[in-house]
Order: C-alpha cells, then structure tokens, then sequence
C-alpha cells in the first residue's frame, strides 16, 4: 500500500493564508517555549506533515520536550503526531527514537485518568507496526479489567484490531473477549465484544447469542443491531439456522429503537417469505414511517415497502394492509404522501377500493378546510388523479367519487380542477349510466366555475352530452346568466354613463373632481370611488372573460351553442320553438361578434375567433344534415378514438411491468455459480449489511451494476504520453455527487522522482476537495494516487493539472508533465423522467434558458435520429408511440429528463427530411433545449452537438 493510499483518520482544520514556518523556530519554541506556545508549535509541525514536509530533525526534540507534559490539549495532539509521522527508516527498519516513544505509550496505558488510557488505546488501533505493540499488549489486557466502560471498550477494540492485523501478538483474543462478554454489564462494551466476536470467532458469539437469546429484548439498542446482524449473517450462510433464530427476530420488531426495528425487518424478509412474517415485517414498516418524524426516513422505509411490493408473492399480504399504509397521509409532506398514494393505488384491489375511496374523499374534504399551505393545491391534485384513477380501474366506484370531485371545478387550483374536468371528460364518455349524474352536478357549480380554461372544458361537456330538452334549456339558461344583459355593448355603455352621473352621487367626505374621458368634470367621492371596484366584482363570469380580451372562450361557446341548437331541432318539433331557440343563440353570437369589435373590451377579438363565430352562425342559419352529423358525432368519436389509445397504453405499459415481475427460469439458462459470477452480479445473495454499508459511502457502483461486463477499463483515461518520463493515466469514478480520480503514475526513468506531486484544477461547477500527497518514486516505480472533487451542479467540467517532481541528485528547477484535460460527461447526473403535458408545457413558459441546437448529423432516418438523441442523452421521450409513427416527412417530439440534484431539462426535437434533396439525404432541423439554469441547458446542447453524426463500426 503506498503512502497515498494510505487510511486518512484526522481531519485538521488550517486556514490557508498563513505563513508555513521556519524548522528552526518550531525547534526553539518546542524546546523553550510554554505550554501554549508548545501547543502551536505542535499544531504547526502535525500541518506541515500532512502537507508532505518530513521534518526528520524535529523528532527527538519532541521526545525531549514535550512527550514529558501531563497537558491533556497536548497529550491529545501527540497522538496526532504519532500517527502521520513516519516511523520506519527508508531501508523499512523501525526508528530507533520510537521505542523511546513505546515506553511513553505505556505509560498512557496505565495512567490514572480514565480518559488519557481510553484516547491513547483508540489511537493504537491506527498503529501499523508490530514491534511498536508487542511490548504494550500486557498493559492493553490489563485495561479490559478497568473500573471504567470508556477504557474497557477502547481495549476491547484495540485487541479486535490487532487480532485482526498481527494475530501472532494475542492469538486467544476470541476466548479472551468471550469471557470478558460473559461477566460485563455495560452495554457498550458488550456491542464492542459482541462485534468482535462476530467478525473474529463467529461460533463463540453464536454460543453467547444462545445462552441469552430469551433476553434479548432487555439488552440495549446498540447490542440488538448487532445480534440482527450476527443472525442475518448466519441465516445468510447457513439457511437450516433460520428456524433457530427466527423467533428472536420477531421478538427484535418489537425494540423500543426505531433503527432495530428496521433492521430487524429487513432481516426477517430475507430469512422468509411466510405470509406472517411479511405481514409482521410490513406492519413494522408501517408503524415507523408513521412514528418517525424525519421526512427522509420515511422516504427511506416507505422504499423498503414498495421494494416488498414487487415482489409477486408479497402483493397479496400487502393488500390486506392498504388501510394502514394510507395512515401514512397524515404526513405534512408532499413527497412522502405522493409515495404513499402511489403504493396504495398499486396495491388497491376490489376487496379494499370501496374502503379507499372512502379515506381519499375524507383528505380531499379536509384540503378545503386547512389554510392555505403552499402545498395543499398539489396534495388536491394528488388526491384527484388517485381518485381518477380508481374510478377508471373500478367504474363502480365512479358514482360516489363524482359528486365530491365536481365541487373543485370552481377551485382556486386550476391545476386540480383541470384534472377533475379531464377526469369527468372521461368518466361521462366511458359511463353511460353517470350521464344524467354528471350533467346535473355540472348545471350546479357551472356559475361558480372562475378559470376560463376550465370553463371552455366545462362548456364543452355540457355541449357534448346534455340529450334531453330540459337540460339543453337549462344550458341556455346558464349562458345567459353567465352573459348577463344583452346586448353586451349597449348595457356596458348604460352602466358606464350611469356610473358618470354627479346628480345620482351621494357625497360622503371631501369630494374631488375628476376629468372623464370625453373632458367632462364629474364629481368622485368616496361612494362612488368603490363603485366600479363593486361593478367589477358583480360582473357574471362569462361577461368578464369577454370584457378581459380573451375571446377564445367565446368560440367556445359558439360551438356549444351551436350543438345544443342542433341537437334542439332534432328534439323539438314545433317550428316555432325550434326558431326561437335558434334565434336566441344566434342574438348571443352576434352580440358577443358586436362587443369584440368595440373598444370595450381590453383585447380586441381575433380574426380566428371572428371566423369560429361566423361559422356557426352560417351553420345555424342553415341547420343542414350535414353539419349536424359534423358537429354532434364527429367530434364526440375522436374523444373516443383519444380515450380508447389511452387505455391501450395503460394496458401496455401494465402489461411490461406484470412481465418484469415475473421472473421465469428457462430450461436452457445458464447456470450461476457464486464462486465463478462478479460481485455485481450476486443481486439477491449479496450481503445486506455491506450493501447498505456501501450505498451509505456512495460506493453503489449502479452503473456498473447495471452492465456486468462493463469494465473499469472502459472509463480509463490517459493523462500523459508514452515517452514523457512519467506515465499517468487516471480511472474516473462518478458517483452521485462527487467524482473520484485514481491516477496511476508510474516512474519511466532509472531516477528516484522526489516530491512527486500531482496538481489539479478545476474549470465549471467542481470544486476540489483536498491536495494530493507528494510521493517519492524509485525507477521504473509506479504509484497510485486518490484525488475528490465536489459536484454542485448538472453542467460540463473539466479537470486540468501537471505533475511535478524533482529529480534525486540533480540541482535543476523542478520538473513538470503537463496532463491531458479529464472531461466530466454530464450523462452521469442525468436520468430519464416523465411528466403530464401540462406540467411539460407549464416548465416549458417558466424556464428562461433556452439553447437552440442546429440538427447536423449523418442519419437519414427520422425515427433512428430521434433513438440516436434519446440513447445518447439519457432522455425521455413524452411523445407517444402513435404520434411519432407512420412517415410524412417531418417529427415533432418532447423530450425530458431530470438531474440528480433535482434540475429539469427539457427539449423539442424538430425535424424534417429534406424529400428534394434526395433519400439519402441526411435529417435537419432543429433541438430546443430549455432548463432553468444556463449551464445545465448549455451542457445538454454540447453533449448533443458531440453525439449527433452516428459513428460508423
């Protein structure tokens, strides 16, 4: 192991901008400054150490003048300094002052005070030299008999780590500590040699376990996670254990600790998957994400349930548990609730939706009464797509969600009352029966409806499915009472004049005359001065959309209009009731085409809108066979037609995901032999405890479990040439926030390379941790060295530098090898992900960075293109399937993905091939990326202007 690569225990805080100071005033005030001044120095020699300086002339001076003080500051930097200080000569041989220094350890080790024997029996645990401890390991034994459990369970320690290193120096440690854990009380030591003899002499904690396992409950938490692990470990080796402990585990989910009642649970569905005990593992689950306040736990257990979900045979016990999981709701947060109502949904089955559907009516009722949260309108939302979907997967149940759900579509919320309208679109065309229901609700909270969008939908539906006399009289009653007194434009003028009339005011305050638009003085007090604030607010719904510019709205209503009328004249036979009611819906058309042309309204209409409105107003005037067939059966067939490739998808993608649960073995698959197979591949048999040891340094390595045979050698990069006098060549590895180089250098020349030192810098979001280590390389000697950089953000870094040496014996300048730049591929932080169309589009207006990129590549296909650029930046297409297929010579899809840190990237790929130039012309047009911040959105446009021509093989 070379030096660095050795094992970094102290991290010492210095602030950079200071001096490094003279060896020979450290030397002066080691030797006659006071216990202050000796402190600094000290502090100032362990610096200097660490940033590679040798200092060899300083050592007997420390032994001298301060190894001797009694100072706790002191003693405890000494530790330090024995630590990193070299103790061998270069030929490997002990320093002949160390056992000077050995002396002065034992001496700690019988100390008085509890605390200098405990901290000096820590710091022999990082001791790497033998000789150094075999004169202490009488005095190391003796300290397990202290009165005090600091110093017991230091010793303990400090034997498992020689044992584990040097086992020649106390080889009956194992029976040693046995006994020692037989007679101790305290439950720290007891971890400490319950943990020792796990890893060192697993029979005798397991005849320990089995002495005491009726108690297991009364012991600490600290000593229950460990016997977890010991049972987990056995059970994992040798399977006919398992009914010998599993008893003990059960009694373990009932730990007054919330972290042994985890692991307990994972342990218990490893060792069995008898309906119980996943019954009793799910309901511990269940009771901690509830009991436990931190977000991030819950988040964490609520994986560890949906993980127990997937698994076929689990679902069912996990059903019967949908009640409990949703107590979970009562969670403030958004993201744990989310989770919660997608397991639920997912685990929802005929026996329980009633049940359901019942508790998600309560949460939606209750968002209506809490105040206002920045999260309520999302949690509404949440609760109406859950209740969505139940009704579409159990149509049972749509009669009693409707009514509760119709009472959002006047929301404040857009975004829940578009949901709710989206979903009663759906449930009216799907559910004959609902009709009736449905449009009756709709007649009632029509007026109250305050978003135009969800009005225009609500219009629509009320046009589309309302087939009786008395509820196409009932809309018309609505418009009108929505429109309010027309004609629109000459009531707007009576009101304005009457507002202007000084004889009506009644003059309360000071009064002050105003300028009206015609130049005419009128008098405003403070009556009137509120007047038209009250107008405002009394305005009918519709009228107000109109008087606000947005005529949109009111091509709508023509539409709706015009069907109603046709639908009218089918139904109604007298010739006079059949004019009139087309009459009256023509009189609306007319007034709404008279008040856009005005200057009242603060938009004037579009001629887009002009030309909706006069076509149905020809329509009317006609009423032909035709146009009626157009308008009320058409378009209720592509609602359909939209509806049926809807539900072919659910059906699809359920379909792929039944399909990756069951795991079916085929009679010609290769055997897998553990002994034989790379660690990645041993999924299920792998040890949980160093899984999840791992997963915690960040050491999770998904990339290259993903693709067994991907190799390491495939993320090498070359930093140097084969000629130049040190060959470097580094191994990145990313994990998820930082990134970790492993550079080898390795000494082509036949000189020993002094103060090897490798110097990196970065360029974008990186930053980097910590200075490497000089080395010293004998000839043709190789070494590696282990460089951190922080990432803070999703954009494109790079990563420069040199190494520098000096050459033994010559009296040259320092030498330098310039490195090649190491470029972080932002495809690392990135991961595909999905969103609604309205979410898209909603992202898509609010994200100001927009990076156009120029098509420029060698593909002829549309299809393959759009594969090439999902393939190489790690996006998701949001575009169906249907949309993109069949040819017509141009492609329009979204595209989505978003970073680890939380960052969205968004893009459309617009492109076309150019038919006149030939089929083997190549495809053009354009990508537009948007993002919300500038080097994200930057980066994705370099990375796909690098990946768009198709490498030939």
């Amino acid at each position: 192991m070379t030096a660095a690569e050795n094992v970094c225990y102290t991290l010492i805080n210095v602030p950079m901008d200071s001096e490094p100071p003279s060896e020979i005033s450290l030397k002066n005030d080691l030797e006659k400054g006071d216990v202050k001044l000796k402190t600094e120095a000290l502090k100032k020699v362990i610096i200097m150490i660490l940033n590679g300086e040798k200092l060899p002339g300083l050592l007997m001076t420390i032994i001298r003048f301060v190894l001797p003080l009694q100072d706790h500051t002191i003693k405890k930097l000494l530790l330090v300094f024995w630590e990193i200080v070299p103790k061998t000569t270069p030929d490997g041989r002990l320093l002949q002052e160390m056992i000077l220094v050995c002396d002065a350890y034992r001496k700690d080790l019988q100390h008085p005070n509890e605390f200098i024997r405990g901290s000096t029996l820590r710091f022999l645990c990082k001791l790497k030299e033998a000789e150094l401890l075999e004169p202490l390991m009488p005095a190391i034994r003796a300290c397990l008999e202290h009165r005090h459990s600091y110093v017991r369970r230091n010793a303990v320690l400090a034997i498992y780590t020689i044992y584990r290193n040097f086992e020649y120096l106390i080889p009956d440690a194992p029976e040693l500590i046995h006994d020692f854990l037989v007679n101790e009380k305290d439950a720290s030591c007891k971890r400490n040699a319950f943990m020792m003899l796990i890893h060192a002499d697993q029979d005798r904690a397991l005849d320990y376990l089995s002495t005491c396992i009726d108690q297991v409950q009364t012991f600490g938490d600290i000593l229950q996670l460990v016997i977890v692990e010991l049972i987990y470990k056995v059970c994992h080796a040798n399977p006919s254990e398992r009914a010998r402990f599993i008893r003990c585990i059960y009694n373990l989910l009932q730990s007054s600790s919330p972290a042994v009642k985890y692991e307990a649970a994972g342990t218990l569905v490893t060792l069995s998957s008898a309906p119980t005990a996943i019954k009793a593992a799910a309901q511990c689950y269940i009771d901690l994400i509830i009991k436990e306040s931190d977000n991030n736990v819950k988040l964490i257990v609520l994986d560890r349930l949906i993980e127990l979900k997937e698994h076929p045979s689990h679902e069912r016990v996990l059903q019967d548990l949908v009640m409990d999981i949703l107590r979970v709701l009562s969670t403030p947060d958004l993201e744990v609730r989310k989770k919660t109502l997608q397991l639920a949904l997912d685990l929802v089955s005929s026996r329980n939706v009633e049940e359901l559907v019942i508790v998600l009516k309560k949460e939606v009722i209750k968002t209506n009464n809490v105040t206002e949260h920045e999260d309520t309108d999302k949690y509404r939302q949440l609760l109406v797509r859950t209740l969505h979907s139940c009704s579409v997967r159990f149509p049972d149940m749509a009669a009693n969600v409707i009514p509760v759900l119709m009472e959002f579509l006047s929301d404040n919320n857009e975004a829940a009352a578009a949901d709710v309208l989206e979903f009663v679109r759906e449930a009216i065309q799907r559910f004959d029966n609902l009709r009736p229901l449905i449009v009756e609700k709709m007649l009632e909270v029509f007026h109250a409806i305050k978003s135009v969008k969800i009005y225009r939908g609500a219009l629509w539906i009320l046009g589309e499915y309302c087939s009786t006399k008395e509820d196409i009289q009932s809309v018309m009653t609505e418009v009108r009472r929505s429109l309010g007194e027309i004609p629109i434009v000459e009531s707007e003028i009576k009101k304005e004049a009457g507002e202007l009339k000084p004889e009506e005011e009644v003059s309360v305050g000071p009064a002050q005359k105003l300028v009206t638009e015609m130049g005419t003085y009128a008098t405003q007090s403070a009556l009137s001065s509120s007047r038209p604030a009250k107008k405002e607010e009394d305005r009918p719904p519709l009228r107000g959309f109109l008087l606000d510019g947005d005529f949109f709205v009111a091509a709508s209503l023509a539409t709706t209009l015009t069907k109603i009328a046709l639908r009218y004249v089918s139904l109604v036979q007298e010739k006079k009731k059949q004019n009139s009611f087309i009459a009256e819906a023509m009189l609306l058309m007319a007034t709404i085409l008279h008040l856009g042309k005005s200057s009242l309204p603060k938009k004037p209409i579009t001629d887009d809108d002009v030309d909706r409105i006069s076509l149905c107003l020809k329509v009317l005037s006609e009423c032909s066979p035709l146009m009626n067939d157009i308008f009320n059966k058409e378009c209720r067939q592509s609602l359909s037609h939209m509806l049926s490739a809807k539900l072919e998808e659910e059906k699809l993608s359920q379909k792929k995901e039944s399909e990756k649960r069951n795991v079916t073995v085929q009679p010609d698959d290769p055997i897998s032999f553990m002994q034989l197979t790379a660690k990645n591949e041993m999924s299920s048999k792998e040890d949980q405890f160093q899984l999840s040891l791992l997963a915690a340094m960040g050491n999770t390595q998904r990339k290259e479990a993903a693709d067994p045979l991907a190799s390491k050698l495939n993320k090498v990069t070359q930093l140097t040439g084969f000629s130049d006098p040190v060959y470097a060549e580094a191994y990145v590895h990313v994990n998820q926030y930082d990134i970790v180089l492993d550079v080898l250098v390795v000494n082509q020349t036949s000189d020993t390379l002094q103060n090897c030192t490798l110097e990196l810098a970065t360029l974008g979001d990186l930053k980097l941790v910590e200075k490497p280590s000089p080395l010293t390389l004998a000839p043709h000697d190789f070494a590696n060295i282990k460089a951190n950089v922080k990432v803070a953000s999703t954009e494109n870094g790079i990563i420069f530098g040199n190494i520098v040496y000096d050459v033994s014996g010559a009296a040259s300048d320092r030498n330098c090898v310039v490195l090649s730049d190491i470029h972080i591929d932002i495809m690392d932080y990135i991961q595909p992900a999905s969103c609604t169309d309205a979410e898209f589009r909603q992202m898509w207006a609010e994200f100001e960075w927009e990076n156009k990129v120029t098509v420029n590549t060698n593909i002829i296909d549309l299809n393959e293109y759009l594969q090439h650029i999902l393939k190489s930046t790690n996006m998701k297409c949001l575009t169906p399937e249907k949309a993109l297929s069949g040819y017509c010579g141009f492609m329009a899809a979204n595209l989505y993905a978003r970073s680890i840190f939380g960052e969205d990237a968004l893009a459309n790929v617009s492109i076309e091939k150019p038919i006149h130039l030939g089929p083997e012309a190549p495809v053009t047009g354009h990508i537009r990326i948007r993002a919300k911040s500038q080097g994200m959105a930057l980066s994705l446009g370099d990375k796909i202007n690098l990946s768009q021509k198709k490498t030939s093989l």
